[in-house]
This record gives C-alpha cells, structure tokens and sequence, in this order.
C-alpha cells in the first residue's frame, strides 16, 4: 500500500488508486473543501489522480500561490465555455492565470460591453450546479479530429513534442478544452467572478498575426472577496499615474513621440530628484558614474548576444553604410569602459553606474503611460570582481536595494531568484557558480526568498526584487544578475597578484529598474501626495492681496536659495479658491501672508491635508523642511 509524506512531517498509508481528493478528505473535511490541487513530489496534479505508489504530497488552497493560479486557470476555462454556448462561432484559442485575475483569446468580433454582462451571466448560471472537470489523455489523431474547426488548438497540437502526452479537459458533458491542467475537481467552487474589460491582442503576441478578442476577468471562492477587490480597483482607477500626471501638470503624451513620455518642468524636477538620489548613493557606495552612447553597431550587438536574443526588440539605422542598433540595454557599453585599458587585481571591485536611456520596441497596444514606454531611463550598474569578492558584492547589492526601497516607505521587498531558461549563454559549471553566489548571498543575509526554476536572463542568474504599493499591488523594480558569459565573450580581463591574466565576474544590477515606471508606480502608492523629499512643489507661497505679493516673493526667494522647490500663486483669485487648489495639486505646505505675518517676519502654514499649523518664523520653518528632507520623512 502506497505510503505519503505530508508537510508536517506525519505519514499517511492509502490504497493503491485513492484519488489524491479522497487523501485530502481523510486528513479534514475543510482540507477536502479548500483543496484545489496537490503537488506529488514535484508534479502539480489534479485532485482527481489516483495515488500508485509511495510520495510526498502538499495540497494546495487559494492561499498558495500555485493554487490560486490552478483556481483562475479553471475560470478561465469556464469563461470559455460561456462564450462558445452563447456565440457558437468564437473560436477560442489560450486561457491563462494571470496576477491580476486571468484572460482568454478568442477569434470572434469585437465584443460589446453588453456582451461581457451575458458571458458573465452564463459563467454564474454554469457554476450553479456542481460540475466536474475530468481529465483525458487522447491521442494526437484524436486531438486533431476534436479541434478540427478551430485552426489555433490544431497549431498548438502540431507543435507539441511527440513524446509529450495530449490532455484534454472536459467540462461537465459539454464543452472539451486542450489543456495541460490541472484544474479543479469542480467548477462550482467558483462563487464569486467578474469580467472587466475586452481588449484586442494578437496571437502569439505577433503583429504579423490575427487580432483576437481578450476578455479580461477575476475570481474568487468567497463573494466578499470579490466586493473587496472591485473596491480596491476603483480605488487604483483614483490613483491612476495617467490620470494624475496630467492633473499635476508632470508629464504628458504625444503621438509625435509614441510610446516616450514628455516630462514638463515639475515632473522633471521629480526625475531629477531620484536621479540625484542614486547618484549619492552610489557615491556612498564607492561607484564611478559613466555614460555610453545610445547608438552602437551591429557586431557589439552579436558579440553580446543581444542579437540572437534580443534581436526583435531593438530599432535600428543605418550609419556608414554599416547596420546600428539603438541600444535596448546598457551592458555592452559599459564592457567597452573596462576593456578601454589594462586592470589589475588591486582595481577590483570596480562599481560602474550609468543611469542609461535606452529603447525597445514595444507593440503599440502593450503600452501604457510610464509603466510601458519604448525609450526609458534605467538606474544601471556593472560590478567587476574577482570570484573571490563575488559573495560580497552580491551581498551589498542586496543591502543596496533594500535601502532605496525604504526611502520610499517600501519596507519588505519580495526576493525570488531565478535559474538557468533553457535558451542561455555559457556552460552549465558557469551557471552552477553563479547561481550558487546568489544563494549564497541571499542566505548569507538570512532573507526569504522563492527560486523561480528556468526563468533567468539568457546571460546568467539572477535575484528579482518586487515591492508592494499601498493598494497591495506587486510591482517587478530592481534585479542583480551574475554573468560569466559577456567577460568571456568581450575577452575581460585582469592581472591578479600572480601575474598572470584572470576573467573578471560580471554583475549587471538595477535597483529603481526604469525611472518612468518608478515615478508611476510611487505616483500611484502615494496617489499623488509624494513626500517632501521628492515632490516639485513643496511650498506654495499665497499672498492674501498684492500688497503682500512683495514680501511673498522675498519668503520664496529666501526658501528658493535654500534648495526648496516653491511656487508663488499672486493670482487675482479668493483665498479660498488659491488654498484648495494648492491643496489639490498636492503642494506639501500652503504658506499664506498677510499684513500679520509681514509684521511678525512669519508665514501662516497649512498642509495640503488641511491641518493648520498658525504662523511659524521663516527662518524655523526652513530648518524643519529641510530637517524632513534630510531624513526622507513619508507624510
């Protein structure tokens, strides 16, 4: 009889051929209703597979991760359903979890919002009765005769390994799907979804293809769940960065210069701001600070690597009759830097940071205001070391990251890293060394973090650190990436204390990631009321009538000298009106002068939160903005 591990240690002997749903069943009965999926040894697995020999089991809930994708995938699913009882001619092509809910594709016109309430009708009324999801193994002929009208699920059947079996997923009596799965046991433990938008994407993510119809949705198992979302997605639809931006008068958009953001005067005094930031604290930190130029040729493209990998994301020009590539990335420049003379051993570590405007070639339909650009700055660094400093480097890497994302009130970063992908330069010894680098600096600095097998760049391994804003959105910023490959393939080198020539390690590291997208993303944790520390208005100078409109500009003049960012509002407006503007457009401090505060040589201080302060001597309220800016206060 087949004997089970559990997580907790305990053992648990079954019969031969017990579905893995009945196991859960015999540990608890809410094990058995939570339950959605079961990781056997190292396959996730449906609950309905039997067990046949000895293995380690874990069920998974809705409060795995692996599980609450295993949930969405299966709503997906149901969502096709839905679509194809109530528009028989849609085809439907790919249905995956996504983190913010899942999507499926369908070849179908365009669908109405109208549309969207009927499916989402359907999907309710299909998961009102218990409905199994069963699992079959066909073959290939058989595939291609079951999906024989839909031309998308025959590309995908011809493109499966021959050896890999074909699995389907049978809903109830009705509507089959090809899938790997799994899937949970029963579509009625859907109780809670909502369809939120529809939008157009290619397939296969290729111009070149057909535009499919994407109905965008989200699901839970508890309704509650689902209310509280909905809630905290019209709340990010307030904070929108798109939206603010435009109010605040920071940045904006053009068709002249599709997919690149304009930045006017305050949001570049923002832009500035955090540019600042990482250069002090590189200068902290021992970097050198170093540009490269934004066009270079094609044989550094290829000797990089960034041509055989990278080749359809880049733009390109002809320059000399010789092809040129916009640089998509800093690296290869800065490799150029190092090679440009001799080093020694006593040079090491050399911390090398540029803050890099590069280009992608991103599709039209993924961009969105600054959190998808096609030209955008990255706050880059290249670490060479020697193998014996790598450890060490990596460490204050980490420690680095950490640091900056406090500065900005994100305390807890999240850390996964990420292994060899199956494309990737190098040889696997290389891979096995850095890797087990940034294991070791990870455990070295006793953090938690997940392993995230195969998803590493082409070049080598990496650490990944995600943040989460206000709303408890995760946002992808800073990485730290071990590469042997690009010293050997740009012949690096440096003389160590033997006298002989030694390959240098290659770290590559961004920590903010791409200024643009980190604007945003504060924009939208601080919907806009940024700390004093980084905001372009930090004081807005009212004078109650223009017979103060003197004194204010002395009072602005003194604040401008010291540093601050100030702005003087004398227009022929009521108090009122210029104090509730001030407030709206997120000024950190209102200072309001009258005939008092000239006598008194003070200012009449309010915060945008409308929180009077009374009348403060300027020269005490400059050292406590500054004393704030100092410290990075969050407010």
């Amino acid at each position: 009889m087949p004997k089970l591990s559990l997580p907790d240690g305990a053992e648990l002997v079954v019969d031969a051929g017990t579905p893995l749903g009945e196991v859960a069943a015999r540990i608890s009965r809410r094990l058995a209703k939570r339950a959605v999926a079961a990781r056997l040894d190292d396959r996730l697995v449906d609950l309905s597979l039997p067990v046949c020999g000895d293995a380690a089991v874990r069920f998974l809930t809705c409060d795995d991760p692996e599980g609450l994708e295993v949930f969405r995938h299966s709503s997906a699913h149901l969502l096709a359903e839905a679509v194809v009882e109530l528009f028989p001619d849609a085809l439907p092509t790919i249905g995956p979890a996504v983190e913010a809910g899942f999507y499926y594709d369908f070849a179908h016109a365009p669908f109405s919002e109208e549309d969207l309430e009927r499916i989402e009708q359907k999907m309710r009324e299909l998961v009102s009765r218990p409905r199994p999801l069963q699992r079959r193994e066909i073959s290939r002929d058989e595939a291609r005769a079951l999906f024989r009208h839909n031309r998308f699920k025959l590309e995908m059947i011809e493109e499966m390994p021959a050896d890999e079996p074909i699995t389907v997923y049978q809903q109830g009596d009705g509507f089959v799907d090809l899938c790997r799965g799994p899937h949970l046991p029963d579509l009625s433990r859907i109780r809670a979804c909502k369809l939120l938008k529809v939008a157009g994407a290619y397939w296969r993510g290729d111009a070149r293809n057909v535009m499919l119809q994407r109905i965008y949705g989200i699901s839970f198992e508890d309704p509650q769940a689902l209310k509280k979302h909905l809630a905290m997605l019209e709340e990010a639809k307030k904070r929108d960065h798109r939206r603010i931006g435009q109010a605040l008068d920071l940045f904006s958009f053009h068709d002249e210069g599709r997919g690149v953001p304009f930045w006017h005067d305050r949001g570049t005094l923002i832009f500035n701001t955090l540019a600042d930031f990482m250069r002090a604290e590189c200068r902290r930190r021992g970097y050198t600070e170093v540009r490269t130029p934004m066009i270079l040729n094609e044989d550094l493209w290829r000797r990089s690597g960034h041509w055989d990998h990278y080749v359809d994301d880049m733009y390109f020009v002809d320059i000399d009759e010789r092809p040129h590539a916009v640089k998509p990335m800093n690296c290869p420049g800065g490799l150029l830097i190092y090679k440009s003379r001799l080093r020694s051993y006593r040079d090491l570590p050399i911390r090398q940071a540029e803050l890099g405007f590069v280009h992608r070639n991103e599709l039209s339909g993924t961009l969105h205001g600054l959190f998808r650009v096609r030209g955008f700055t990255q706050d880059d660094a290249h670490i060479f070391c020697t193998r014996e400093q790598l450890v060490d480097e990596v460490v204050a890497l980490i420690e680095f990251t950490i640091d900056v994302y406090r500065a900005f009130g994100f305390e807890r970063p999240e850390i996964k890293l990420s292994t060899q992908p199956e494309d990737y330069l190098g040889s696997p010894e290389i891979w096995q060394a850095a890797t087990a680098a940034l294991h070791a600096g990870l455990r070295r600095m006793a953090l938690d973090y997940q392993v995230a097998e195969g998803e590493g760049a082409f070049y080598g391994p990496k650490i990944d650190f995600d943040i989460r804003d206000s709303l408890g959105r995760r946002w992808q910023c800073g990485t730290v990436q071990v590469d042997f490959s690009m010293p050997e393939r740009f012949d690096l080198t440096y003389e160590g204390s033997d006298g002989q020539s030694h390959r240098p390690v290659l770290l590559h590291r961004a920590i903010l990631g791409s200024l643009e997208r980190f604007i945003g993303i504060v924009i939208e944790d601080t919907a806009g009321a940024l700390p004093l520390w980084i905001s372009p208005v930090q004081a807005r100078i009212i004078p109650i009538t223009e017979a103060h409109q003197a004194y204010a500009s002395r009072v602005q003049e003194q604040l401008r000298d010291a540093g601050l960012h100030v702005e003087l509002d004398a227009r022929n407006e009521s108090l009122g009106k210029r104090v509730r503007e001030a407030q709206l457009e997120k000024a950190n401090y209102i200072l309001v002068v009258g005939q008092q505060e000239i006598e008194g040589g003070t200012v009449n201080v309010r915060t945008r939160d409308n929180v009077v302060r009374g009348p403060m001597p300027v020269g005490e309220l400059l050292e406590m903005l500054q004393e704030k800016i100092r410290t990075r206060a969050r407010e």
